[in-house]
């Protein structure tokens, strides 16, 4: 029998207050099952259990303002069996739903009321609520009221928080599709598509299968690049960058003696930061958002980078902060102890929050080239594929040359091809001279 405190994480905001408590003592809980709902002035989001077991006690009330490293509650119980089926076990959702604020009741009322006897919402959006989904307790009770799957529903509020006008849009727009409903097609998807069902296929049929339930990050990863591939006009641009120079710089580093004593290495993913960096300052519309409304673009004055980090539990985009800041040495620092805090599960939410533009290197696994998707609401993504030795023409005859394949894709909407191909024969020039950095 053992006892642990689980404590609020990191939310990137100084207080929070309480808004909702979905456990009570004596509750047996599981990893990841969501356990209150904090709100804050830059923040709005469930908070997970970190660890599974019994509750023995809850030092938190509804109403109450804490701050990153309050205890929420105290856990008994064999903590690591409890966490080894974490993934077997289905999330809880909260039985009692009470809070809401003025303006979400104000919104919800002016849904469209359906009978209950013919509701012209399909079915196949009637089920379970149960998904995890960040959700004011207004919105989740009347999304059950009108029997809709909330996990349907892309949110636009702070971390992808559904809000009353989400689930206004959604309720309005499956009306509208009851009534244009073309017999044999199914128009369920974003931007009004109209798409075939999904095949229904019985594959046990064919011989045995396995069923194998998909993580919670894989199914919030799916979900949003689901969203982004379908949303925003992708462009992928190829090159390939000449890192001979580099690659006998970054081994010659790692092998002086005073670096081999701090444990510190030098990787490609440090330069390519560097050199994203300042390609990012040279063309600053890579380093934007565009506004909610599509109107205006948001340009960034700060260098947020994400790196595609490959988990056990399925790929977390971390964020390296300031590495426009930060000497070479600092930043193979600090992109090791991320990397390794995305392996042991230990990111906060606010690790992952307000990336500029995101590197997803598969160099270390292979090939040549991928269409790497864009990581909303960034407009641009840099894929690394594994650097091969292929002759070059110097101008007299063919010498081998380190070559490093990569893949930029951006927003069409924001970037045309032109700047697109300037960004990259920017980021080439920079990864194959490093002197170039320092300018």
């Amino acid at each position: 029998m053992s006892t642990q405190t689980l404590y609020l994480p990191n939310v990137g905001s100084d207080a929070v207050e309480v808004m909702q408590i979905f456990v009570a003592v004596g509750d047996q809980i599981v990893v990841e099952q969501p356990l209150i709902v904090v709100e804050g002035d830059k923040v709005s989001m469930e908070i997970p259990a970190a660890a599974g077991g019994c509750i023995q006690d809850l030092t938190v009330q509804v109403g109450d303002k804490i701050r990153t490293g309050a205890a929420i509650l105290q856990l008994s119980g064999d903590v690591q069996a409890v966490a080894a089926e974490a993934e077997k076990a289905p999330v809880v959702a909260p039985a009692s739903l009470t809070v809401a604020t003025e303006k979400e009741v104000a919104l919800v009322a002016e849904l469209p009321v359906t009978s209950t006897t013919e509701s012209p919402i399909s079915m196949e959006a009637v089920i379970d609520n149960s998904a995890y989904v960040y959700a004011s307790p207004l919105v989740r009770r009347m999304a059950r009221e009108f029997g809709i799957d909330l996990s349907r529903i892309i949110g636009s509020g702070p971390k992808g928080r559904i809000v009353p006008e989400d689930l206004q849009i959604y309720v309005k727009s499956a009306l509208q599709r009851a009534v244009n409903i073309t017999p044999g097609v199914s128009t369920e998807g974003p931007s009004g598509l109209q798409l075939l069902p999904w095949p229904q296929v019985d594959f046990s049929q064919f011989g045995d299968v396995e069923r194998q339930d998909l993580s919670r990050i894989n199914r919030a990863t799916g979900a949003n690049l689901h969203r982004n591939w379908v949303q925003i006009p992708h462009v992928t641009q190829g090159g390939s960058a000449d890192i001979t120079e580099l690659e006998a710089f970054r081994q010659q580093q790692n092998n002086e003696p005073e670096q081999q004593k701090l444990g510190i290495k030098l990787t490609p993913l440090v330069f390519i930061l560097l050199a994203v960096a300042k390609a990012l300052q040279r063309f600053p519309r890579f380093n934007s958002s565009l506004s909610t409304d599509g109107q205006q673009l948001i340009l960034k004055k700060y260098v947020h980078l994400g790196i595609a980090v490959d988990t056990p539990n399925g790929l977390v985009v971390p964020v390296i902060r300031d590495v426009d800041q930060q000497g070479l040495w600092q930043l193979a620092q600090t992109v090791a102890q991320t990397s390794q805090r995305a392996r042991a599960g230990q990111l906060t939410p606010a690790d992952m929050q307000g990336g500029c533009f995101t590197i997803s290197s598969l160099g270390g696994i292979g090939g040549t080239t991928f269409t790497p998707i864009i990581n909303a609401p960034e407009v641009a993504i840099l894929g690394v594929s594994k650097a091969m030795q292929q002759p070059q023409w110097n101008g007299q005859q063919f010498i081998p040359r380190l070559m490093l394949p990569l893949s930029l894709s951006y927003d069409h909407r924001v970037i045309d091809g032109a700047e697109g191909a300037r960004f990259m024969t920017t980021l080439e020039r920079l990864l194959a001279d490093t002197r170039r950095l320092l300018l």
